[in-house]
């Protein structure tokens, strides 16, 4: 894609993926995880398309093996996701700007995996892709893309948010997107402490 390959482009062996968590095969799953696992398996596949999420034996990988491990806690992130990955009212681009920055904060390898290839779906060029990554902000975003980076940006680095983000943001979107925006935010931020939190490698 951009000059050198980063690390979480780098492939693992075998034996070195999900070490910590093993992936749950279908056939293991026990009664309260198989509903949570058709709910994740049908919701990946019609919406979280570009990258590996499901092995080839069915599995989950990613963030959704550990919330899958777990169905009472796993199960209202996985609501929180749907909420705002389903039927978003941010453009798309918008939207991958803002998770970005969010992986990058977190130096998460499998959100920035994942991600790095929906933003080259959405249309983001690869310089401006690779920009965000090293922790840089673009000179060649849009205004909606700038707002979307500046607030996740001024989120992630622990501050508040100023009272003139949240106005553009309000002004660009309107106020229930300028509040997508902010959840999204946030909900990148628990994606980005899951997968660190359980070692979620790059998938090879």
């Amino acid at each position: 894609m951009i000059g050198s390959v980063p690390p979480w482009r780098n492939p693992v062996t075998a034996t070195e993926v999900f070490m910590r968590l093993p992936l749950i095969p279908p056939a293991e799953l026990t009664a309260e995880q198989k509903p949570l696992y058709e709910d994740m398996r049908k919701g990946i596949e019609q919406n979280f398309r570009g990258f590996k999420a499901i092995a080839p034996d069915g599995a989950l990988i990613g963030p959704w093996n550990p919330w899958l491990r777990w169905p009472k806690l796993g199960g209202p992130v996985w609501e929180l996701t749907k909420a705002l990955s389903f039927s978003p009212t941010l453009p798309r681009a918008v939207r991958e700007v803002a998770i970005l920055v969010t992986g990058t904060k977190f130096h998460a390898a499998y959100e920035l995996y994942a991600h790095i290839l929906a933003a080259e779906l959405r249309g983001l060029p690869d310089d401006t892709i690779a920009t965000i990554v090293a922790g840089q902000r673009p000179s060649d975003l849009t205004r909606e893309q700038a707002i979307a980076y500046d607030i996740a940006s001024a989120l992630v680095g622990g501050g508040g948010l100023t009272e003139l983000s949240w106005h553009q943001a309000v002004e660009t979107f309107g106020e229930a997107s300028a509040a997508e925006l902010i959840y999204l935010v946030g909900l990148y931020c628990l994606v980005s402490v899951t997968l660190n939190g359980f070692d979620v490698p790059v998938p090879e």
